[in-house]
């Protein structure tokens, strides 16, 4: 291959237009993008009371007291009074959170709401200086090889910033049911979860959440949890600090033999599920009349439903479909529809 009048020729003889071309959206820097972002960013580090207990005291009491852990995550500063969003994972079980800002500052964070199913969480911050709050982005927008910005606090080293590209959308990592990440080949690392991804204007597109690695380092696999999807989760765990979602009371899976619907396999008693007359072994095709392709799609439906509303069900019985009628109850902690 040479480059021959600004045309890359190719060893079969090919030509096609010079690599510079493709790139000339690009700067010739990425310093003044990472200079406007940092203060935003934050690194987190978290004590956890873990479950073990350490070996009793020498006095006669003989009480036993909780061994603390620590680990690290990142997030990101959305609003001047503090509020900082990060996932649920790094402060879930914490006993203490530290927040260091881009400039090593230290401040002691309080929890907001967090928000298990999701994988986001808020907390927030007090401080008598300036904040500077990232701005949300619009994730619609975004396209397969769009360039990304990564930030956060890989294994716990301080602000960092890696560049990749948007390398697929809608990506389904099964990690719980209502988030399609988007996936990055930005270098992300233990550490870096909570951090956030910034597109070129500097805007948050995503919430860095998760990397597959044999490993457990970067290998070009990273996954972000989509600004829309968590803008709205972030602004309802402000307002009330948990988000309510509606169940039925059942545990599915995906219909046999890559059929549509979701298979019902187990119910619990007296669940609106059980109280609506549903019977395990029979699939679920439809939520008001629209379709439901899989036992994902039923969870997403009945979760984003109030409590005590009323919701329509098409029933797939041996091939007979049924429409029965249920009171949509409230959604516990744990996972299940």
């Amino acid at each position: 291959m040479k480059l021959c009048g600004g045309v890359v020729v190719l060893a079969g003889g090919f030509p096609m237009p010079a690599m510079a071309s493709f790139f000339s959206g690009m700067p010739d820097s990425l310093a003044p993008l990472v200079a406007a972002v940092a203060p935003s960013v934050v690194g987190i580090a978290v004590t956890e009371a873990t479950a073990q207990t350490a070996k009793p005291p020498s006095s006669a009491s003989g009480a036993h007291q909780p061994q603390l852990s620590e680990a690290a995550g990142s997030g990101f500063i959305i609003s001047p009074d503090g509020m900082i969003v990060t996932n649920d994972h790094v402060i879930a079980g914490a006993a203490h959170i530290t927040v260091t800002l881009d400039d090593g500052t230290h401040y002691t964070a309080r929890l907001v709401g967090a928000d298990d199913l999701t994988d986001i969480a808020v907390i927030k911050i007090s401080s008598s200086s300036p904040l500077h709050p990232a701005r949300w982005g619009d994730s619609g927008k975004v396209r397969v090889g769009d360039w990304v910005l990564a930030a956060g606090n890989p294994f716990a080293l301080g602000n960092s910033f890696t560049l990749g590209i948007i390398s697929a959308e809608g990506r389904d990592v099964g990690d719980g049911p209502f988030t399609h990440f988007l996936q990055l080949d930005a270098p992300i690392n233990p550490g870096n979860s909570g951090g956030p991804a910034f597109d070129m204007a500097g805007e948050v597109i995503g919430i860095n959440s998760a990397i597959v690695s044999p490993s457990g380092g970067s290998v070009g696999v990273a996954f972000a949890i989509p600004s829309n999807s968590a803008a709205p989760i972030v602004a309802t765990l402000i307002a009330h600090g948990q988000v309510v979602r509606g169940w039925l009371g059942i545990s599915v899976a995906d219909a046999p033999n890559g059929g549509a619907g979701a298979l019902i396999t187990a119910m619990e008693p007296g669940s609106p599920a059980d109280t609506a007359g549903l019977e395990p072994g029979e699939v679920v095709v439809s939520v008001n009349n629209e379709f439901i392709s899989d036992s994902s799609a039923l969870t997403r439906a009945i979760a984003s439903m109030p409590p005590g509303g009323k919701v329509v069900l098409g029933v797939n019985n041996n091939g007979h479909i049924s429409h029965l009628q249920a009171v949509v109850g409230r959604r516990p902690a744990q996972l299940g529809e």
